[in-house]
């Protein structure tokens, strides 16, 4: 496959012509050459106007992960959800990543991914309830119906390699019993897609178990004909029920390390839809290799790692030039700040401080790439209206080749071309804590600018030849553009 390749410049081969500016404590403006406080440019206009971002509809648009770990409250989340539809399509969101529909063994209190019964969406008494942690099945039907009549897709979250909650039975492949019977009394009321022994590593067929760090002695083989045939081939595979009966539009992959690529690819193949595959993988090569070979879209763990690295771990902006799955396959890379693992881990290298969210959000909102939001970062109300504004930014101006225009420990100062009429922007993060200002080379001559993220009231004009001297806040963004 083809790879387009971003354009990513590095901050020394854009030195040159590029002047710099920080302020000190007091707040004035000063030339880091020798130190002399210079006056701030004036602002020759103080009350610029903004452009209507509605004009200038990219037809980009953002997921949500729309849960977190432990849902609360217990049967209502489906009900909550539905609730939720409307607004969120009004903000610019098309997808929904929801949690795994089905029951696990954990019953009530499962969150799915102790998968049980495939088919049972909270609608067959079994691990001591009916309804699933998040409702009853017809709750879901409701939700779904509710996501198509605004526009958007909702987005289910499949687990086929490891299963939970069967009944007991002597497993000849291991010399003892295991857990591996699942049938209408053992953890599959339903009846469809009743499995034994011979289903799971090791078999009559398979030897040994691929690449499953857990769940081993349930881990589903699928090289037989049976498995595939019950999760995607036959007309009353779980793929196809949950495409043509439920109404689901695509899938999230989970835990793609347990099975081969192969088995993405052939479902696919077989119902096609939107598809994001879990690869816990921060290496953009591994990410761009099971992209070719599944055909799939991927988290892209390279950024989520790389912002992590910038404004957590090191402190050092420059790590947001490395590689990222975005930069080969931007159609394929879901990027993203958090979701239901990263932000339950304890491991502070698996996660994004609070403090720090903004600052990945607005990357990963300006940037190619598919974002994803996080429902609780979304459902902050000190994240809210913030996200929903780099969504709008997202969804108008962040279109357009990208070009690095500077970075160094605390600065990074990326622009996006535009398209046609689109005038595209200029992303300026910083983690210093003093105000900063920058002269860069921008595509807009004799022009006002101002910050959409409203972080800054700094109103700069670009000279005849587009240089601008453009301005951010202490630890925080800004995302300049043209005014009318």
């Amino acid at each position: 496959m083809k790879k387009n390749k971003y354009l990513i410049i590095g901050a020394l081969s854009l030195m040159i012509g590029l002047t710099g500016c920080s302020s000190d404590d007091s707040g004035d403006v000063v030339d880091p050459t020798d130190d002399v406080v210079i006056d701030p440019d004036p602002d020759p206009n103080p009350d610029p106007q903004p452009l209507n971002l509605s004009d200038y509809d990219n037809g980009s648009r953002v997921m949500m992960q729309a849960f977190y770990w432990d849902v609360e409250p217990r049967f209502e989340w489906w009900t909550n959800l539905t609730e939720k539809v409307p607004g969120w399509a009004d903000a610019g969101i098309d997808r929904l990543w929801v949690p795994v529909a089905t029951k696990g063994q954990s019953g009530g209190y499962s969150m799915g991914y102790d998968v049980s019964d495939y088919f049972d969406f909270g609608n067959y008494e079994q691990h001591g309830t009916t309804e699933t942690r998040f409702g009853s099945r017809e709750e879901l039907e409701t939700f779904i119906a509710t996501a198509h009549d605004n526009d958007v897709e909702v987005i289910a979250d499949i687990v086929i390699n490891h299963n939970s909650g069967g009944g007991l039975e002597y497993n000849p492949y291991r010399d003892k019993e295991t857990y591996t019977l699942f049938d209408e009394e053992h953890g599959n009321a339903s009846g469809m897609f009743n499995r034994n022994y011979e289903d799971f590593y090791p078999n009559s067929v398979s030897n040994y178990d691929p690449g499953s760090l857990f769940y081993a002695e349930t881990n589903l083989d699928h090289n037989r004909e049976r498995v595939q045939n019950w999760l995607w081939k036959e007309d009353n595979s779980v793929a196809k029920y949950y495409k043509n009966v439920m109404g689901f539009d695509g899938w999230r992959f989970d835990y793609v390390l347990g099975f081969e690529p192969w088995v993405v690819k052939a479902w696919l193949d077989e119902v096609g839809g939107f598809s994001v595959a879990e690869l816990w993988d921060g290496r953009a090569s591994v990410l761009e290799e099971y992209v070719e070979e599944t055909g799939s879209g991927a988290f892209d763990f390279a950024a989520f790692y790389k912002l992590e690295e910038s404004l957590d771990r090191y402190e050092d902006l420059t790590n947001l030039q490395g590689e990222m799955l975005w930069q080969t396959y931007p159609e394929k890379a879901i990027t993203f700040t958090a979701n239901h693992d990263t932000e339950k881990d304890t491991n502070e290298d698996n996660n994004i401080k609070r403090s720090n969210k903004m600052k990945a959000y607005s990357f990963i909102l300006t940037h190619p790439g598919y974002p994803s939001v996080f429902y609780l970062d979304y459902e902050d109300e000190a994240f809210k209206e913030e996200i929903k504004n780099l969504i709008n930014i997202h969804n108008s101006l962040a279109t357009g080749e990208l070009e690095v225009l500077y970075a160094d420990n605390d600065e990074y100062i990326m622009k996006r071309s535009g398209t046609g009429t689109n005038p595209g922007l200029i992303l300026y993060i910083s983690i210093s804590n003093s105000t900063k200002r920058r002269s860069v080379s921008s595509n807009w001559n004799n022009v006002t600018l101002m910050d959409y993220s409203g972080n800054t009231t700094y109103n700069p004009t670009s000279d005849e030849n587009g240089m601008v001297q453009i301005e951010v806040p202490a630890n925080s963004y800004a995302i300049y553009s043209i005014t009318k």
